[in-house]
């Protein structure tokens, strides 16, 4: 009787396995490797004309602002101090806040300049 339970396992399992081999190989992927590099150049562009070039003109003005700041102009840093320039060199730039009250910023700190007369509403 096991004999027979054996036999007919071996039939079922065979009849199985002749399903899997009747099915085929699988299909490979459609479009192949070059579908992928075009995929990726058109990422790589959208990310370029969104983030990467705008950033670029970005830091460009700012280049331009700080070389063209004067003795006088009316600035914000980047922490929202208001001021006068008072001196400028090579890395630095004094700022006069108040009346006698004088500090030193890095120039990059300097985010924007503001119309001439900005201090007196202030």
């Amino acid at each position: 009787m096991a004999a027979e339970n054996n036999i007919q396992g071996d039939r079922n399992v065979d009849f199985l396995i002749s399903n899997a081999y009747a099915e085929g190989p699988a299909a490979g992927p459609a479009g192949g490797g070059l579908e992928m590099i075009l995929m990726m150049g058109v990422f790589f562009a959208i990310m370029y004309f969104m983030i990467i070039r705008p950033q670029q003109k970005r830091a460009k003005e700012h280049k331009t602002m700080l070389e063209a700041l004067s003795k006088g102009d009316e600035v914000v840093t980047g922490g929202g101090v208001l001021g006068k320039v008072a001196g400028l060199n090579d890395n630095f730039v004094e700022l006069t806040i108040a009346d006698n009250v004088t500090i030193k910023v890095q120039k990059q700190a300097i985010a924007s300049v503001m119309p001439k007369g900005t201090m007196k509403g202030a």
